[in-house]
């Protein structure tokens, strides 16, 4: 479990990458690298048990520091009811995801660079009226097939699991789940259900991170899944 302290909804990592948050998600990145050594974790994707916890600050955060250690990173908005992926970058939303799942656009119209180096971003294009089907569309499962060819590190940002089943559906693409936790917010009982519900998929949950911890301390700790 990794604690970081989300003291505004930009990206520190970018714009102050040598503040101790920074460093925390440096830490957590460095944690996720290092928490199997007979397998590489290339595909991750965060998860929550409710809205507001963080889920979109935190993979975006993570996803420049694989970006500024050299990766070729592709950071998806996997969150076709709700998307904010693109108001973080400031990037247009008309096309994305759910245009290339609809076959009105191919890939390479709808990837978007962002103004950090090696990060690519996928919106989540207009909303959809059946999320889930395209989600777990044969379509979505080729798409993925193609984009892990093409880079070193794809990063999912995902509806809240008990909200909808999108997310349980993007985990069966991934290497590694992350649960964003936000601290003194949501009930524990909710956490345990997420996680519950995650396994039930046979996700492999790698760790969880606390949002909001209010502390005087500099220090990151990690506590991985056993």
């Amino acid at each position: 479990m990794s604690r970081l302290t989300n003291e505004n909804n930009n990206l520190v990592t970018y714009f102050n990458s040598k503040s101790h948050i920074s460093e925390g998600y440096r830490k957590l990145r460095t944690n996720i690298q290092f928490s199997s050594i007979d397998s590489h974790i290339k595909t991750i994707m965060v998860a929550s048990a409710q809205a507001g916890e963080g889920k979109t600050t935190t993979i975006s955060n993570l996803a420049v520091t694989y970006a500024q250690e050299g990766k070729k990173v592709l950071l998806i908005d996997a969150d076709l009811r709700n998307p904010s992926l693109h108001q973080v970058f400031s990037v247009p939303n008309h096309i994305g995801l759910s245009s290339v799942l609809s076959n009105q656009y191919n890939v390479d119209e709808v990837l978007r660079e962002s103004y950090i180096e090696n990060l690519q971003l996928f919106t989540s294009g207009p909303i959809p009226p059946n999320p889930s089907e395209m989600i777990g569309s044969n379509r979505m499962k080729n798409l993925m097939n193609d984009l892990q060819s093409k880079y070193d590190v794809i990063m999912f940002d995902t509806p809240p699991v008990l909200a909808v089943t999108d997310a349980l559906i993007v985990s069966s693409f991934c290497d590694g789940v992350l649960l964003v936790v936000n601290s003194g917010k949501v009930k524990k009982e909710l956490v345990k259900k997420t996680k519950a519900h995650l396994e039930h998929v046979n996700a492999r949950i790698l760790g969880a991170i606390l949002n909001n911890i209010k502390t005087t301390s500099n220090s990151v700790s990690y506590y991985g899944e056993k």
